[in-house]
Formats: C-alpha cells, structure tokens, sequence
C-alpha cells in the first residue's frame, strides 16, 4: 500500500511537470498582439492587408491585427475618444501634416527611445520634408509611410468623343493655361432638362483641387517660419481663390454645388469617382488614381499633365501618412517594430507597388523596378514639390481654409474676407507655440 502511494505520487509530480512544460511551451510561443487601426479604403486597405500579413508571417513574437475604421485626413475623432478611453490602439496610420497638432495635444507618444537605438539615422532614411512632419519640438512622433504629387489628369476618350483633340494636354507641350483647361471644359458641360449639370469638364476645387493646390498655382504661400504666422492672406493665395471664386460664379455656384454634392457625396466608393465614370473627364488627383484606374475603368484610356496655372510654370504639392504610437499604448516597443518595418524599404516597396504611391524611403526611389512606368512623371515632380507647413496647428488650418474655400466656391464670401478670417483664427491659436 505504501508502494502504490509513492508511485502514485510520482505519477503526480510527472503529470505536473508535463503540464508545466506545456504552459512553459506556450508562452514561449505565444505572440504579442499589436493593433493597428487606419481609416483608408481600397484598394490601400487590401496592400496595408497584405504588408500586414508579410509581417505576421515572418515575425516570431508580434502578430498585428488591422482595423479598419472611420475618419479623414483631420478627423481623428475615434482615435482622440480611445486614447482618452483607455482603448486606443498600439499602431495607427495618420495624415502626417497633422503630426505636431496631434502630438503638441498629448496624444501621441515620443518615439525616441527606440529611434535613438537604431544604427542608422531615420532622418537619413526619409525625405527630408517627410521627416520634418514627424518632428515637434525636436522630438519624434511618427515614421513616414508614402508621400506623394499631383497633376491634372484628363479621360482622351471622352475628350475625342466631344470633338476635342487630347494631345494639346500631353504634357510634352507643357504646362495647360488655365484659359485652355476652362475653354476645353466648356465643350464637355452637359445639362440635363431641368437644367442641373449632368457632367462638367472641369471643376477645380473637388478630389484633390485643394486650397494648397491652388495656393500654389498662383505662386502662393502659407506660412511664414520666420515670424511664426500663418499667411493666407499672401497675395498669391488670394490670386488662388478668386480663381474658384470667378470659376463657380462663370457656371453658376449653386448648380456646381449640386453637382459636387450629387457625384462627391462622402465616402463614395472608388467605382463611383465622377472621373473614372466620365461625370468629369478632368481632375486634379494624384498618383494613387493610376491603380483605381486599373481596377475600375480598365478600359479607359486617359492621360496625365501638369496643374494648370497662370504663368506657366510647374507646380505640385506632396502629402503623404505616418505611423505613430498613440498615448497609452499596450505595446509600444513591439508596435514600434511592426511600424518600422511598414515604414521601412521592404513594407514601402510592396505599397508602392500596389497603390501607386510615392515612397518617403530615399533609396527607393532609384529602384525603377518598383514603379509603374506611368508613375515615373509623378516622381519625376518629387524633387519640386511644395508641402503643408508641419506646425502644431495643421489641422486647425487645413479646416479653416476647407471652410474658406467652401464659402468662395459658393459665391458666399469675397477671397480676402475669408482668408482673412482664416489668418486670425488660425495665428491666436499658433501663437501660443510661438516661443
């Protein structure tokens, strides 16, 4: 009986120990989940899914779980509420212009404990404006991911359908006046009976025919570094804004509000982009429509050329998204190594790829391998195109003057009165970092 007791107990100690061993075996195994949230839509989501999928595959303790929710290129409500929750996620992707405003309010956390540990500079992997945005107050708050230029693109086949001769747009001849691009437009307008544009040709101020766009165009600028002030109120700017305001007053500014509202509802799907289904035939947009193009109209044949503008020369302007770590994050260091490697030349040369973007990793872009030819003209654009002004308030501007265009384009308000409103709300805010 005593025998039975004693190997009764050491089949215990053996049952423990395996157990053990199995518990122990796990945990070694067991990967840390990493959240990743971004608000982008296809076909970006599908490349973020795949980049997502190729670090999973190869990483031995990190697993990355993509969330796809909503938001815009400034609004970041959902984000704002998690942090503040306590339920934010450990990776999310960010328009970089708002970097420094997000950062300055306390919701990303600084990422210089790991960059500092790395063997060569991220400042000497990345463009340099790219890594200006990641930058507030001489600490880092983000990896940049894409950047990127953009152009006018127009559809050859609807243009020949009008009785319109397209190669007066191939970019070989230069850069389009603004008196061609509206004179080719009015060939293309259609009304319906009662009246409302079924079509325009050209409309200057949807997709991405932004204030900074247009700002540009007329040799406009934004923000004076040396005085710390916003400047919308730059002769240049304003230039830019009478030019909307005199285009939508031309075709009447409430039937074009009723068109951008019919074929620009928000969140539209990419099918149903006014230009891949003819509405209009000619738009300022940047390089990612090339892959929408392949997806949704393979059968169109358009082309690419340079903004118009009023004295002819080049213009384009490069945004782009980054990775940052939001406060409160679960898993900063294992977040940190799944951005990097996004961010990095292996995660950019898949995005690249697949979405027509431009990459902000410097050595990509002498590897032609990784471009579509037809994406050669916008990178070619790269070295001088402008950029929004990384400053603490980016989207506070950036919304001020959406508004200010919104109320011109309406015929609702001169260019100088909104723009001037725009420079007095925007500089009391940024005043307050002036120091």
């Amino acid at each position: 009986m005593h025998k039975l007791k004693v190997f009764a107990s050491i089949a215990a100690i053996g049952c423990i120990a395996l157990a053990s061993t199995a518990l122990f075996a796990k945990a070694q195994t067991a990967k840390t989940e990493v959240t990743f949230w971004t608000s982008h839509q296809e076909p970006d989501l599908s490349s973020l899914k795949h980049i997502v999928d190729n670090f999973n595959k190869t990483s031995d303790k990190i697993t990355v779980k993509l969330v796809q929710i909503t938001g815009t290129e400034t609004d970041t409500a959902k984000l704002t509420t998690a942090v503040a929750g306590g339920t934010g996620p450990d990776v999310y992707m960010l328009d970089r212009f708002i970097v420094a405003e997000r950062a300055a309010a306390g919701f990303l956390q600084e990422l210089d404990e790991f960059t500092a540990a790395e063997t060569m500079k991220p400042s000497d992997i990345y463009l340099p404006f790219a890594w200006a945005e990641t930058q507030f107050k001489g600490k880092t708050y983000a990896l940049p991911l894409d950047t990127d230029t953009r152009v006018l693109y127009y559809r050859k086949d609807i243009l020949k359908a009008a009785g319109v001769n397209p190669d007066q747009l191939d970019p070989s001849k230069g850069v389009p006046s603004i008196k061609l691009i509206s004179s080719i437009s009015a060939k293309l307008n259609t009304k319906d009976a009662q009246g409302n544009y079924t079509r325009l040709g050209f409309v200057p101020w949807p997709n991405q025919g932004w204030h900074y766009t247009w700002g540009f165009a007329f040799n406009g600028s934004f923000y004076d570094a040396a005085n710390c002030k916003v400047t919308p109120t730059d002769k240049g700017v304003v230039a830019g804004f009478q030019y909307l305001y005199d285009y939508a007053k031309a075709l009447d500014p409430k039937k074009v509000a009723a068109f951008v509202s019919t074929y620009y509802p928000p969140n539209y799907p990419p099918a149903q982009d006014p230009f891949i289904t003819g509405r209009q035939p000619m738009v300022i947009t940047g390089d990612w429509m090339i892959a929408n193009m392949d997806k949704y109209a393979p059968k169109a044949t358009w082309g690419v050329t340079y903004i118009p503008t009023p004295d002819g020369h080049k213009t384009s302007w490069a945004g782009g998204w980054s990775m940052v770590t939001p406060k409160g994050a679960k898993h900063p260091a294992e977040a940190y190594q799944f951005m990097k490697y996004i961010t990095g030349a292996e995660g950019q040369s898949v995005y690249v790829k697949e979405t027509a973007h431009l990459p902000t990793v410097k050595s990509l872009l002498s590897d032609n391998s990784i471009f579509d030819k037809r994406h050669l003209f916008f990178k070619d654009l790269l070295p001088s195109a402008k950029s929004r002004p990384a400053i603490p308030v980016g989207a506070l501007y950036w919304d001020q003057l959406t508004s200010a265009m919104n109320k011109v384009t309406l015929n609702q308000s001169t260019p100088a009165a909104a723009l001037a409103q725009v420079a007095t709300r925007v500089n009391q805010q940024l005043s307050k970092f002036c120091k």
